[in-house]
């Protein structure tokens, strides 16, 4: 049986931020992929992270703080997140941000996202970030990555640690043994029907998406020794993606953040359209027909960001998935929702708008607590049909601030980490833009560290 003395499972951002870590500690390390290339839910993300006081944020003139940060996520989560998650996070935020700078991992833009006081998205090409990970992990002799190897079962020792991993590579079983730590960054189940069924029987209606490797299989795997799971009741999808984004390609757009409004398919508003998209999707799939219509004006189209995953609304035009055209009536047509209840809706909304804050819904601001919401009556107007998606899941098991998966008594399971999707306890009731690939930097980290310490430092 070959050994080494941290086994990682899985291959996207907490995963390779941790064997990097690891590896630049001088540990031999072993991270077992699934899938026959890295990347998992990572590469289909958005691309945000979320940081406080950079160098990004001080070019563009943007007072922020740590604190500042800290109190968004909480507020965001409805104060339901664990607090010392939080303010780890908030700790290293801002070193972890320069650590990947530092390793070659390129913040392209700065943008105004979900959940946030003041812009703080950072955006990040995902694939040319995992690959700058990449890069750096090959030129350490004592870090080694094995592709389509799907771990299986978690095993114990006789003093109730676990320190081996068995796995399936090449039509054969294996195990392996980590003498200090096994270290759970293989995502959530975003792809598994069985347990979405079963933790979020409200989203049988949304896309899946997700990646294909998140089944699930290592939160079954740390259940089957005690893991506590949090964050299951919040599940939520992901709104704004249109319906043909179960295909190759996943178009997606949240023009609501820049000015837009959501109409449902009897052309009438129904959310406040500057919360979560994980709070605009549940509300998009209690509908008609789960979907839904984000109208804005030309004034909101001149803010579209050029290859902004989020807010590129020229890239929509061009794969013809907007409807375009110079009058209200005109759009209503297209759409097929009643041409007097959405020029009531839109003339109702305005009003509100101009009167500082629309009655309705209270919608005051463009996304959280940031931006001005401007009224919707420059032509040309656009129409962009969209939907929920299930893309990631953001709930599994419970940690404490170095990465020990915990049982249901707050007690650390001897030998057993986790980093990423597959932890709960960090995003609480809501999320918010940029935390997750940011947590799975962070604490991808922060659990490598923790599990090349002795088991009695780490427990400190």
């Amino acid at each position: 049986m070959k050994s080494y003395d941290l086994v990682i499972l899985g291959g996207g951002l907490a995963g390779m931020c941790a064997a990097v870590e690891a590896g630049e500690q001088g540990a031999d390390v072993l991270l077992l992929e699934k899938q026959d290339e890295l990347g998992g839910s990572t590469v289909l993300s958005s691309g945000y992270m979320a940081f406080a006081g950079t160098d990004m944020q001080v070019e563009a003139g943007i007072t922020d703080s740590t604190q500042s940060l800290m109190e968004d996520m909480i507020e965001v989560g409805a104060r339901m997140n664990d607090k010392t998650l939080i303010e780890t996070y908030g700790q290293h935020q801002l070193e972890t941000y320069n650590w990947l700078i530092n390793l070659g991992v390129e913040f392209r833009t700065l943008q105004a996202v979900s959940g946030h006081s003041v812009p703080r998205g950072h955006t990040i090409d995902p694939h040319q970030g995992i690959q700058a990970l990449y890069k750096r992990v090959k030129e350490f002799s004592n870090v080694e990555i094995f592709f389509n190897a799907r771990a299986s079962r978690l095993l114990k020792n006789e003093e109730g640690r676990i320190d081996r991993v068995v796995y399936e590579a090449d039509g054969e079983s294996h195990t392996v043994l980590a003498t200090k730590g096994i270290l759970l960054a293989s995502g959530g189940f975003a792809k598994s029907e069985e347990l979405l069924k079963l933790f979020a029987p409200k989203l049988d209606g949304s896309l899946r998406i997700g990646s294909e490797g998140n089944q699930g299989d290592a939160l079954k795997m740390a259940w089957e020794h005690g893991a506590w799971v949090l964050d299951l009741p919040y599940l939520s999808g992901t709104y704004g993606f249109h319906p043909s984004a179960n295909s190759a390609v996943k178009s997606q757009g949240l023009a609501f953040y820049k000015g837009a409004i959501m109409v449902n398919l009897l052309g009438k508003r129904f959310v406040n359209e500057s919360l979560s998209y994980k709070l605009l999707g549940n509300a998009s799939l209690e509908q008609p027909e789960g979907i839904s219509y984000q109208v804005w004006d030309q004034t909101v189209m001149e803010k579209a960001v050029h290859d902004d995953p989020l807010y590129d609304f020229e890239l929509l035009k061009r794969r013809r998935l907007l409807y375009e055209v110079d009058t209200l009536d005109e759009l209503a047509d297209c759409i097929d929702v009643p041409i007097e209840v959405l020029t009531e809706t839109i003339s109702r909304y305005n009003k509100g708008i101009q009167n500082g804050e629309e009655v309705e819904f209270g919608r005051k601001s463009l996304t959280h607590n940031y931006g001005e919401p401007t009224p919707i009556e420059k032509a040309p107007f656009y129409a962009f049909e969209s939907t929920v998606a299930m893309l990631a899941t953001y709930a599994g098991v419970a940690v404490n601030s170095g990465g020990q998966v915990l049982n249901p008594y707050s007690e650390p399971i001897p030998g057993l980490y986790a980093a990423g999707e597959i932890t709960g306890g960090f995003h609480g009731a809501g999320y918010m833009t940029g935390t997750s690939l940011g947590k799975c930097a962070v604490f991808g980290r922060l659990a490598a560290l923790g599990a090349l310490k002795t088991e009695t430092e780490a427990a400190k």
